[in-house]
């Protein structure tokens, strides 16, 4: 039967998409990420696993948000086994709060290579081993060339990679199939509670190939991610706004 002008066309769609660094989902592989709504960004509706992703900031505040919705990601990558790499230079994280988003410590094995020049050398070898789950990669500085590395490494291995970029002055072009921009934003507390809420962040998608960004607000509660459709304060978060 020859096929139809909408069934070529879709198939050159898939055809691209592979190209450019997407896997297709796994028959009977669960891989939704609870992004909600911001899952409808990607191409077919699917978190791009199998793929380098980019986050930028630019002062600590970022930096921290950056780490939490990342750990978010991570804990359901770890659902189906394997472990985590956390490569960096300077470590900031605090292994006993990763549990607040549901990822056991023992999961983790942190890398805290002395130069900041061989920590993409150290991420991609990581990446390259099948067995990982994910890898975390702190650093400064990308070049198109090294994120290019990167990104043909986990296309062999399937690993997921994020590259945690710190410090960031310019944003340069890279490899890396989407780039991300978390920050911090205040939290709404429950009526007559003392202290602060979950954790929630402005969620921006900067670019994302064949897909569509998008700004999202975000919150971290019962070990998964909540869309912020429309934010309501509560009268006692009103009084600290």
């Amino acid at each position: 039967m020859t096929a139809t002008k909408e069934e070529i066309i879709s198939q050159l769609r898939q055809d691209m998409i592979r190209w450019e660094g997407f896997r297709p989902p796994q028959p009977g592989a669960d891989n939704d990420l609870g992004l909600g709504p911001v899952a409808a960004a990607f191409p077919d509706g699917v978190f791009p696993t199998g793929a380098i992703h980019e986050f930028i900031s630019s002062c600590p505040e970022d930096t921290a948000a950056s780490g939490g919705f990342i750990t978010g990601l991570v804990q359901k990558l770890l659902v189906s086994g394997g472990a985590c790499l956390w490569i960096s230079y300077t470590r900031r994280i605090y292994p006993p709060a990763l549990k607040l988003f549901g990822v056991d410590p023992d999961r983790v094995i942190f890398v805290d290579v002395p130069l900041q020049k061989d920590v993409l050398w150290v991420t991609e070898e990581a990446l390259k081993c099948e067995g990982v789950a994910t890898v975390i990669c702190e650093t400064k500085d990308l070049s198109f060339t090294e994120s290019q590395r990167l990104q043909l490494a986990v296309e062999k291995s399937h690993v997921t990679g994020f590259v945690l970029r710190k410090d960031v002055k310019k944003v340069n072009t890279t490899a890396c199939v989407t780039r991300w921009q978390i920050r911090p934003v205040r939290s709404q507390l429950r009526t007559g509670m003392p202290g602060v809420g979950h954790p929630r962040w402005q969620v921006e998608l900067l670019k994302v190939r064949n897909g569509r960004p998008g700004n999202w607000t975000v919150e971290w509660k019962k070990q998964d991610f909540q869309t912020i459709t429309t934010p309501q304060l509560t009268e006692e978060a009103r009084r600290y706004a």
